[in-house]
């Protein structure tokens, strides 16, 4: 029977057609839908602000100067010999509830202080690359024991990021990454002789990198036998990293290497803000505090001294701070685990290992560490009329490792760091009036100045009054460990001095714990005194706005011009005061008294918390608007040193080093006529590291300005940088063999100092240095002699 198909198809088939399309799908098999439902899936995967932040930063070290090929092999070595084997031990001895982004970055940082102690026994016996054996030993022993296989698959207790909250982490990274590369990575260029313009710390992290890789027990390499008293497990770890991938030490000091570190430490320091206030908002406020904040300042122009510091301002320049924040976090996220709940003894070997790589990573962090588990062990003796046994476990670990890092780590150096009280006080005054260390303020200024940081730390950390309305809040243990972190850390700022204000570390490594406090003591009082959630909202976006506006009203430029009163300074804080209380009246009387210090605690937390980036606004708003951009950047004066450093260094420096790595033997000695940083200046500015750190080699004598022994000649008004150097014997016969060449200085040098190689500005030396050493490599400025062979 024939059948009759009408012209425009079945009327059936197209009510299946309209149905699948109604369904979000198509005719021919659904597959747009499919494409949609993966494309929706993509764009709300939880991997996606990972992959954002991982694109944003790759963009970055591409355009300042990374390899692909450097970045592709870091990348692995950091996730394979890293993270992933650090990630294996975590599931294995912390248990707990975690999101999975929570336990890379504990991982990582397990990782991180594993391959340390590893890395040191193999430099020792002479196998560096035999620190892979720690990432090898734990694959073979997660996969050869039956108990150990599951954690291959995740940890049992794996909890799931907000994404909202991920999203908002990728801002913050942004904000890190962008300030690290206008302030850093624009003034350390990876080429010569652009590079000799970078800051003096510079050379000095490349010279300690390379002694590390190839020198253990390590000494100070500018000053051939002189003891490394200073915090030096970071590079170690470049030094590892640096001999498993072969990326040059140069790129991961000042690129890639401190990166993973800062991805990790934003990671904890939100996971422990969580474990304190059980909010993921409150998380987030706390971390991006972290992140942000600063010692407010209201003066238009450089406030360096007073407000620089925070998180972004110390990533790259201070690896060593940015190394010991990412491990101290999980010491104080174990013991706060340890603490207000019930946890295994597995948990006591990772105390103990975070414990022990701080130690030699920067040790400001146990003595805060101690005052937080003493302030525990006396209220607990107080309310209990007990003490604790892991409370006074973990003093007894913290006082084992601070002696140890004091007394044989580091020898006992007091590196400076001397008994000054308000120093830090001074220091900036001088700033501030521009004026050399050796003006001393007077006794009404010095008030002053420290009645001004006073009322700067009021307005930072008044959320952390909050905790008084719920007194109870008070003897958490959390809290208190960290109240003792502050006070030890905000005390040093006061009461210590150093030359290059190194004793403010305590403060800046308070910070993130003095954040999550003030942050903690806001919610508890915003809750108990019931604030909308849109007055608290207006109440901190007042604070900032007051932030902005109060140094552009008060017109306050910095440093003071001549014949301008020390009274102009306190302008900006007087004003500040008279519109707190005035703010607090008025709401006190239209909301009531819990409301009001609420409302007035949300605006003051909000202006601090956001200081860092308020700083660095008003620091080149005037460079901005006086010459655009570029000098935003790039400021006047790395400009000015960099024309001066690009005239006066040595061309052929780099290359002459990179030889000399390269056709000597890690132990051989140099000599060298290069002391003084060419700034220009009449006197000899001894940080003049770049021989030790492009040859990797052990100097007798270059600058000696960062030792240990001439840090401790240091007293209030000097610099340390111009102080003489204490063996002058040693001095004298190494320049002697450079301008006055003979064989009995040259044979003196070889003979009783052990030299083997002579690195020679030949601007500042006699041409008649090859009659008595034979020349073997020469480039613009420098040349580099063999010693003869001794008789």
């Amino acid at each position: 029977m024939d059948t009759i198909s009408p012209v425009h198809g079945s009327t059936s088939d197209s009510h299946t057609s309209e149905r699948i399309a109604d369904a979000g799908g198509s005719a021919d098999g659904g597959r747009p839908a499919g494409r949609r439902r993966r494309a929706a899936a993509f764009l709300t995967s939880r991997w996606l602000p990972a992959i954002a932040t991982s694109g944003l930063s790759v963009a970055v070290l591409l355009y300042y100067g990374v390899s692909p090929r450097d970045l592709v092999v870091f990348s692995a070595y950091v996730l394979l010999c890293v993270a992933v084997p650090g990630v294996l031990l975590v599931r294995a001895l912390y248990k707990g509830r975690r999101t999975r982004v929570e336990e890379i970055a504990l991982g990582l940082a397990l990782g991180y202080a594993i391959e340390i102690f590893t890395y040191i026994a193999a430099r020792a016996i002479g196998l560096p690359l035999l620190v892979l054996a720690w990432p090898a030993a734990t694959y073979a022993v997660f996969i050869a024991v039956p108990r150990l296989r599951r954690h291959w698959r995740g940890g049992r207790h794996t909890g799931t990021t907000p994404l909202w909250y991920s999203w908002s982490l990728v801002p913050l990274v942004a904000y890190l990454l962008g300030w690290g590369a206008a302030s850093y990575f624009a003034v350390t260029p990876l080429d010569w002789p652009a590079l000799a313009a970078a800051p003096p710390d510079v050379p000095f992290h490349l010279a300690l990198t390379g002694e590390l890789k190839h020198q253990m027990p390590p000494m100070t390499p500018m000053v051939a036998g002189e003891p490394l008293s200073y915090h030096w497990f970071v590079y170690a770890h470049f030094a590892a990293s640096s001999w498993i991938t072969g990326v040059e030490p140069l790129v991961l000091v000042n690129r890639i290497g401190v990166l993973p570190m800062l991805l990790a430490f934003v990671v904890l320091i939100g996971m422990t803000a969580r474990r304190v206030t059980r909010s993921w908002t409150a998380a987030l406020l706390a971390t991006a505090g972290t992140i942000t904040v600063a010692i407010p300042g209201f003066f238009v122009g450089q406030n360096g001294p007073f407000s620089w510091g925070g998180v972004p301002d110390l990533a790259w320049t201070s690896p060593t701070q940015t190394f010991g924040a990412l491990l101290f976090a999980p010491v104080v996220l174990i013991l706060i685990d340890l603490l207000e709940r019930r946890h295994t003894g597995t948990v006591w070997v990772l105390l103990a290992i975070f414990l022990l790589a701080v130690m030699g990573a920067k040790a400001t962090y146990l003595p805060m560490l101690g005052a937080g588990l003493v302030a525990i062990t006396l209220v607990e003796a107080v309310r209990h009329r007990r003490l604790s046994r892991p409370v006074l476990g973990a003093l007894g670990m913290t006082v084992a490792c601070l002696l140890y890092a004091q007394f044989v780590l580091f020898g006992g150096a007091r590196s400076a760091i001397m008994v000054v009280p308000l120093f830090f006080m001074r220091t900036c005054w001088q700033a501030w009036r521009d004026l050399g260390a050796a003006v001393e303020p007077s006794t009404g200024a010095l008030v002053g100045v420290t009645s001004v940081f006073l009322l700067s730390l009021v307005v930072m950390w008044s959320g952390t009054l909050g905790l008084l309305s719920r007194t109870r809040s008070l003897t958490r243990h959390s809290v208190l460990l960290m109240l003792g972190i502050g006070v030890i850390g905000l005390g040093t700022a006061l009461m210590l001095g150093h030359p290059g204000r190194s004793q403010l570390f305590f403060m800046y490594g308070a910070y993130p714990y003095l954040v999550i406090l003030s942050v903690y003591g806001l919610l508890v009082l915003v809750r108990r005194a019931r604030v909308p959630r849109r007055a608290a909202i207006c109440a901190a976006a007042a604070g900032i706005a007051v932030a902005y506006l109060l140094p552009f009203i008060c017109g306050v430029r910095i440093p003071l011009g001549q014949g301008q009163p020390d009274s102009v300074l306190y302008r900006p804080y007087l004003v500040l005061v008279a519109v707190s209380v005035l703010a607090g009246t008025f709401l006190l009387r239209t909301w009531g008294g819990y409301r009001a210090w609420a409302l007035v605690s949300v605006a003051s937390t909000a202006l601090a918390l956001q200081a860092d980036v308020q700083g660095h606004v008003l620091s080149v708003l005037p460079r901005v608007a006086g010459s655009g951009m570029h000098e935003a950047v790039a400021t006047t004066e790395f400009q000015e040193s960099q024309a001066i450093q690009s005239t006066l260094t040595a061309p052929g420096l780099m290359a002459a080093g990179r030889w000399l790595r390269s056709h000597s033997d890690p132990g051989d000695l140099v000599a060298t006529n290069a002391h003084c940083r060419p700034d220009g200046q009449v006197a000899c500015d001894e940080r003049h590291f770049w021989v030790a750190a492009l040859s990797e080699r052990r100097v007798l004598v270059e600058g000696w300005a960062f030792t240990g022994r001439n840090m401790s000649q240091w007293r209030p008004g000097d610099s340390p940088e111009y102080l003489p150097f204490w063996d002058r014997e040693r001095l004298r016969a190494n320049d002697l063999a450079f301008t006055s060449p003979s064989r009995k200085a040259v044979e003196r040098l070889r003979d009783r100092y052990g030299v083997r190689w002579l690195f020679v500005d030949e601007r500042d030396a006699s041409p008649r240095i090859g009659a008595f050493a034979t020349l073997r490599f020469r480039s613009p400025g420098c040349a580099i002699y063999e010693m003869p062979r001794a008789a």
